[in-house]
């Protein structure tokens, strides 16, 4: 399985989660700001360990990271959208 093969499995994994939770009946918002949290919090501890914590140079290292991921979602959504002859001209 390639590196790419293996995020997205993984990516589709929390998102079955993210669905599941929606399905009981937790808002949207709620399981979109909770895997946020969730995401920090690990993201946190891949970087410091289970009992570090990281100062301004760190939060701006993965805010980076998220904004650059976040970005690279969106043009593939356009593109996908554009592909199948959708008007993205409302995408913000």
């Amino acid at each position: 399985m390639s590196v790419a093969e293996e995020k997205m499995e993984c990516v589709n994994e929390f998102i079955a989660l993210a669905n599941a939770m929606k399905d009981r009946g937790v808002s949207l918002q709620m399981v979109s700001s909770s895997l946020m949290t969730a995401s920090a919090l690990y993201a946190t501890y891949t970087v410091a360990g289970n009992d570090g914590a990281l100062k301004t140079t760190g939060i701006e290292k993965l805010t980076e990271l998220f904004g650059s991921e976040l970005e690279n979602v969106q043009k593939a959504k356009i593109a996908q959208a554009e592909r199948e002859g959708k008007d993205v001209s409302g995408a913000q």
